[in-house]
Order: structure tokens, then sequence, then C-alpha cells
């Protein structure tokens, strides 16, 4: 008898050891035959080659079988679970590892330590730090607290949920502090934007006689990059090469040298180091890249990604995601067109990253149509494909279209984000659907995994503020759960501005100059409320605050592509070669504009104190008009087209109301895309319905 046993588990052990190898290289296809065979060899419901197939599928990415092989399982034991629990989470499905968690608790199983760390990252990856208090108080009831690996989940939990307090209180509490405890609390600080800290907290974790690793050094490294502390970030690079640390050749800490030398302006000191790095990777690649790309070096960020394709290097999904960034924010059409046509015809292009990245292109590009397409083609959609389409439709003032995505989208069985719900509120805002606002605000505010944050709030305040509700949208920041900060006060001031109420503006100016002081912006909100009533005096007053502490506000700048070539223009712009034909051009729609529709100067957008005439002049030079003058130098008015004007800032008044009258009397259509939203002037109507 057990001599004919032996064969068997014998060969139990070696399915078992197939499917281990399977799962670690992520062989599916073999991985289904061995799991044929154990079925022909009668092992169907056997605990341990059960667990080893779920882990199996699970690495496979095929999470349904995963499931079925765990749904039919006789007997279930802690590793059964906590298998299909890592499962749902390194497959994306966080709150799948959390409701299985609960079930497994329900079914009176005693979870261990590795199921209470995997459930402490679902946790962080959610942001839902009260489930984690409820999982951090079974740990201190059961005596996990203790277990370094659990310890040091708890500690990533909280500061990835923003509680960096009680990470700080975890930590000091670990019984055994390693590596991993420490770099775990400097990514907290450093992920929270307290940079600062994080280098005092590097400094104590020297003291205390540890040795850094490569994690410890990007992490301390982009603590530096965010707070553009060059001087701090040369002196890690000097330790670096004085301690013999092969920096060219990690290149995690190349990559975060690079960034750290592009954040804080020393583009050559970047490339120096990039000519250094040996073997250049990807991550070396797209840094200076992007580095480029960033200081408006648009040119050398193009070359460089010519040589990456050269160097026999495909550029990866985050490095082309990155690129089509960069392409979408300049709104440079015919370069995303190229990329888009380079990613098609490399591995790294099937990713849904980058067919995301290539929808977002198109939107911000104003080609609705073609992303549209793109999206309805996408053989695989996530979250975050529905998020980008729902916000460009907002973001073109089709509230409705993208209401209707954002229901579709959960009867797709696609739980909607934070960031879904900020863009469907963005979108009831932008197109004056105050109703359904207030409904999707509310079903956030019951969503049990999603918590409203000062974004949202933002965004009702925006809502309310554009049906006139100013008091009500008042009360709402104040009553809030959150610390109110400057941008939901700017958002309140700016519908005091569009409704004329001088009394409340003054009292939000109040709050925001007591926030923030420093920010230029707040300055120029306040004094034009001032203005746009007249209070001339004051608005005098607030210019020479802001002009007493040094501030500047960020230029204005407009551009336009034409035959494939971008031409940038500032306000007052005279370099341009075709400038006195622009202005001739401009001068000749304004007269037309008179004939025709009585259009006049709205002159309360210019300067005060000049006269009447200059102000006219100086409103003519806005960068929005000398942008859309070009275009109408090269090809006419009289003829049906598009033409697609892009503003790094807001749209101003009069520029809003001149091109609304221009889109009256020539058969042109124009879109422009400010900071705020796409406007598409047709027959003398805007899209923004004046609101904006």
């Amino acid at each position: 008898m057990i001599r004919l046993l032996f064969p068997i588990w014998s060969g139990r052990q070696r399915l078992a050891n197939l499917l281990r190898y399977c799962s670690k290289n992520s062989l599916l296809d073999q991985g289904v035959q061995v799991h044929a065979a154990s079925l022909r060899m009668g092992f169907g419901f056997d605990l341990m080659l059960s667990n080893d197939l779920i882990e199996m599928y699970s690495k496979c990415g095929v999470m349904d079988t995963a499931s079925l092989v765990f749904d039919r399982m006789t007997e279930r034991n802690v590793v059964s679970w906590t298998a299909l629990m890592c499962g749902h989470l390194q497959n994306g499905n966080a709150r799948a590892t959390l409701s299985l968690f609960f079930q497994m608790v329900f079914s009176c199983l005693k979870p261990n330590e590795y199921t209470f760390s995997t459930n402490f990252k679902a946790c962080g990856i959610l942001n839902v730090p009260e489930i984690g208090m409820k999982i951090h108080g079974m740990c201190v009831l059961t005596g996990f607290e203790t277990v370094p690996v659990v310890g040091n989940s708890i500690v990533d939990m909280y500061s990835k949920c923003g509680r960096i307090n009680e990470a700080v209180m975890m930590f000091n509490v670990l019984p055994v502090k390693n590596l991993i405890s420490w770099n775990t609390m400097l990514a907290g600080y450093t992920l929270a934007g307290q940079g600062e800290k994080a280098l005092l907290w590097f400094h104590r974790m020297l003291e205390n006689g540890e040795i850094p690793d490569e994690y410890t050094l990007t992490t301390v490294l982009k603590a530096c990059s965010h707070l553009g502390k060059i001087r701090e970030g040369s002196m890690i690079h000097g330790f670096l090469i004085t301690s013999g640390f092969p920096c060219s050749g990690k290149a995690a800490i190349a990559g975060s040298l690079i960034d750290l030398y592009v954040k804080c302006g020393n583009l050559a000191e970047a490339r120096r180091v990039f000519n250094q790095i040996g073997e250049k990777n990807v991550i070396s690649w797209s840094a200076l890249i992007l580095g480029y790309a960033q200081e408006g070096n648009l040119a050398e960020a193009i070359e460089l990604f010519k040589q990456l394709q050269n160097n026999s290097k495909q550029g990866d999904g985050f490095v082309l995601s990155s690129m089509m960034g960069v392409f979408a924010d300049f709104a440079l059409v015919e370069q995303g067109k190229q990329m888009h046509a380079y990613a098609v015809k490399v591995p790294s292009g099937s990713e849904i990253s980058v067919s995301n990245s290539i929808v977002d292109m198109y939107l911000k590009c104003g080609l609705l149509d073609e992303a549209e397409r793109l999206f309805n083609e996408m053989p695989a959609r996530n979250v975050v494909s529905w998020t980008v389409m729902i916000t460009g439709y907002g973001k073109h003032g089709i509230g409705k279209e993208a209401i209707r995505l954002f229901n579709q989208m959960q009867s797709n069985n696609i739980e909607p984000d934070g960031v879904t719900y900020l863009a469907t509120l963005s979108a009831c805002s932008h197109s004056g659907l105050i109703k359904e606002g207030e409904e999707y605000f509310s079903q956030l505010c019951r969503n049990r995994w999603v918590k409203p944050g000062i974004e949202h709030y933002a965004c009702m305040v925006d809502l309310l503020g554009r049906d006139g509700r100013l008091k009500e949208a008042k009360n709402l920041i104040e009553n809030m759960p959150l610390k109110q900060n400057v941008g939901i006060w700017q958002t309140l001031l700016s519908a005091c501005r569009v409704h004329g109420n001088l009394q409340l503006g003054k009292e939000v100016g109040q709050n925001l100059l007591t926030l923030d002081g420093e920010n230029p912006v707040n300055y120029v909100m306040i004094s034009n409320i001032y203005a746009e009533a007249g209070y001339w005096k004051e608005y005098e007053q607030v210019r020479e605050m802001a002009k007493a502490k040094g501030l500047r506000k960020e230029a204005g700048r407009s551009w336009v592509e034409i035959d494939k070539v971008v031409h940038f223009f500032y306000g007052g712009d005279d370099t341009h070669p075709m400038i006195d034909k622009i202005h001739q051009v401009l001068k000749e729609m304004e007269r037309r504009m008179k004939e025709e529709m009585g259009y006049v100067h709205g002159v309360k957008f210019a300067l005060r104190d000049i006269d009447e005439e200059s102000k006219v002049e100086s409103l003519r030079v806005h960068s929005e008009k000398l942008a859309i003058g070009l275009a109408l130098c090269h090809g006419g008015w009289d003829e049906a087209r598009v033409i697609r004007v892009f503003k790094n800032l807001r749209i101003c008044g009069d520029c809003h109301d001149f091109i609304k009258c221009l889109s009256k009397i020539v058969k042109v259509v124009f879109v422009v895309r400010d900071a705020n939203r796409f406007h598409q002037f047709k027959d003398g109507l805007c899209s923004c319905r004046d609101y904006w």
C-alpha cells in the first residue's frame, strides 16, 4: 500500500512544483496544462494544489479562473483566502481584496501576518483609513501588531492614507525597526509633501546606524526634487560618488538624480549625469526627455526621443504615455499623431495606459471625434479610460454625454474613483447641470469606498456659484469636514465676480490673503472684482500691495499650429515676422464687427492708467487675438473651417466677446482651450454660455 501511495504523492509534489514555476514566470498556457493534468490524476479538490492554482492564475492575470478554483474548493485554509486576496490586489482590485477579508473573518477563519499585510496595502491604495484602523484593531487583539511585516504594513497604510501622525506613532512602538520600517516612514513623509521632515528623518536614520539602500536614496532624492533643494540633493550625489556607490549602474538612482537636477532647473547637470550612464535604460531617457519638455524645449525632447528609438530601445509604456502627456498639454496635435502612429507599431503601445494617454491627447487638442473613435475601439478599459473621456466631455461643455458615460461605466461594473467623481461634477458645473451635480455629490458622500475631498467640494462651490447661490456656497466651505484651502476660496471669488457681489467678494478676498498672501493670483482676482465694480481706489491699493511684495502673475501665452509649425504669442508681442499683417487683419475684423454688429471693446479689461485709445490698442495685442490673427492670415475667413487656439491662462472677457462677434461675421468656427475648459465659438455664441 505504501509503495502505491508514494508515486502518487511524489506526482502531486511535481505538479505543485510545476505550478509554482508557471506562476513565477507567468506561463499561463503551461499552467492550464498542469491544471488539466492534476484533474486527470484525481487532484481536483486537493487543498495544496488548489492554492497553487489560485496563485498561478492570479499571477497570470486571469482572476475569473482563480476565483472559480477558489469557489469550487471543498476545503479552504488561510493560504487559500490570502492567495485570492493577493491576486485581486496585484490585478488592481483592492476592493475585492477587502471584501474577501471580511468574508474570511465572518467565516471564523483567523488571518495570518500575510493576510493582514495584504489588506493594509489595499487600504492604502483605496485611501480608506477607517477600514485600516478596524483591521489594525484586529491585529492588536490577535498580537500580530508586533510582527515586523505587519507593523511595517500598518505604518505604510497610515502614510498612504495621509495619516502621517498615526504612522509616526506606530513606528515608535514597533518592537523591531528594520530598514524597511525606516524606508516606509521616509516614503510617507515624501508622499505627504513634507520633504523637510523626510530629510530630517533621513539624517535620523543615518544616526541610528542604518545603511541606506537604493530605495532609501531614490526616496530622499525625490524629497529634494519636490522641495527644489539642489544643494541637499547635490550633497547626496557627492556622498554616493565618494562612497563608491555605482550611480551609473543603478537605473532608479540615476533617474532620480536626473529628475532632481531637472526640477531644480539645472538641465546641464542632468544631461551630464545622463551622459555618464553606461547602459542607459528607459527610466534615464524618460527623465531627461520630460525634463526638456517641461522646460519648454520641445525640439530637444523630441530629438532625444528619436535617439531613444535609434538606440534600439523601444520606449516603454511610461515614456509613450509621458510624451503623449507633453503633446497634450501643449496641444501639439501633429506630433501627437506621429507618436500615436509609432505606438501602434511597438508592443508597449498596446498597453491600456498608452491608449488612455492617446485618447487624452486628442481630447486636449480639441479632436473630440477622434478621441471617441479610439475610446470605442479600445479592447479593454479601466477606470482611467472612462475618467479621461468623462473629463474630455466636461471640458468641451458636453455635460449630458459625461453623465451618460458615467452611468454606462457603472453598468459595466467599473466602480468610479475619486477622480471620476471629480470629472463628473466638473462636467455638471461646466454645463450648468445643477440638479445632476447635487445628486452625484450626494452619491459620493454616501459611497463607502470613496470620500469627497477638497476638490469635490470646490466643484460644488462652482456649481452653486453658477446658480447664483453664493451664500449657500460659502456655508458649504465653512461647514465642510476638511481644511479650507486657497483653491476653494478662489472658486467662490470667481463666482462673486461673475454675479457682481462685491460685499461677499471682499470678505472672500480677505480670507484668501490670510491663507496665502504670497500668491499673485489672489491679488489679481481681488483687484479685478474691484475694477469691474468701479472701485478704482481699492483696485490700485490691491495692485500696490502685490507690487510691494514683488509678486508677478504668470504671463499670458497663446499658441496656434499652422502647417505643422507651432507659433507662440505673448501679450503685446511684436516679434513675429508677420506682426504687421496680423494687426491689419485684426483691425479689418474690428471694423466689420463695429459696422455689422455694433461691437465695442470691453475697455474695462484694459489697464486703467492709460487713455481710451491706448486701452483699445492694448486689448488688440492680447495673445489669443494675435494667434487668431495669424490663423486668419493663413487661410482667410470666407470658407468654412475650424481654427484651434490654446492659452495657458483663463481667456479674458474682452477676448471672449471679440471671438463671439467674430464667429458671427465669418464662416470660421473658433475653438479656444484656456486653463479651465474649451470654448467653441460659432454663429456668435460660445459653448460655455458666458460662464467660465
